[in-house]
């Protein structure tokens, strides 16, 4: 007895095509996607909180940069009753070291970036789009692209206690300031600022010695 044979259609969903995007290009897409975008990975974000939530600090989202990395390996110290701000970003690529005392509050899209050690001290404030780092971009090598080349250091940049940073305040690499400072919103400090200190200005200078007399 013989079996008739029977025609079966399988259906498929034909392959995503999108208009002028091949697969070398959406690949390279999702790695980008992947790479700066995972924190906003449900998962991602929720280990972020968890890490936090362990330190006594709080973050409004967005929160960017290495940060659940760095925190896991140590080399993103957080004191309790920090705040960040939404846009704050957070880079400290190994061995690069952030610390951040407890009770400081960064506001909107300020960025801490370290290439060896960046230390803000306890209850500091910093306003709006401030940038303290420990790092230049190189640019020494005609044959190169700027990006490609890499970063240099004059060393690690401190932040006393209880140092008020205004709006777009720039701190530079081996930069020192000292306790209870003022900086006037759009200084660029590039040379270390003494304790007690308000200093205005591109590049910035000491206008008045702080007196609690």
């Amino acid at each position: 007895m013989r079996r008739s044979a029977r025609a079966v259609t399988v259906w498929s969903s034909p392959p995503i095509s999108l208009p002028g995007v091949d697969l070398t290009d959406a690949r390279l897409w999702a790695q980008k996607w992947r790479w700066y975008e995972r924190n906003s990975l449900p998962w991602n974000r929720l280990r972020i909180h968890y890490e936090l939530a362990r330190r006594q600090a709080f973050a409004r989202w967005p929160l960017h940069g290495d940060v659940l990395e760095a925190l896991r390996d140590g080399r993103l110290e957080i004191g309790p009753n920090v705040l960040f701000e939404p846009g704050v970003w957070l880079t400290a690529p190994p061995p690069g070291k952030i610390r951040i005392g407890g009770g400081t509050f960064l506001n909107l899209n300020v960025m801490v970036a370290a290439f060896e050690l960046v230390e803000i001290g306890q209850h500091c404030m910093f306003a709006n789009g401030c940038f303290i780092t420990d790092a230049n971009h190189r640019f020494d090598d005609p044959q190169r692209p700027v990006p490609w080349q890499g970063f240099t250091s004059r060393g690690p940049t401190r932040v006393g206690d209880n140092v008020w940073c205004g709006a777009n305040v720039v701190i530079t690499s081996g930069v020192t300031v000292g306790e209870r400072c003022v900086i006037g919103a759009n200084s660029v400090v590039t040379e270390s600022i003494p304790s007690f200190s308000i200093a205005v200005g591109a590049p910035a200078h000491v206008v008045r010695t702080i007196s609690y007399e």
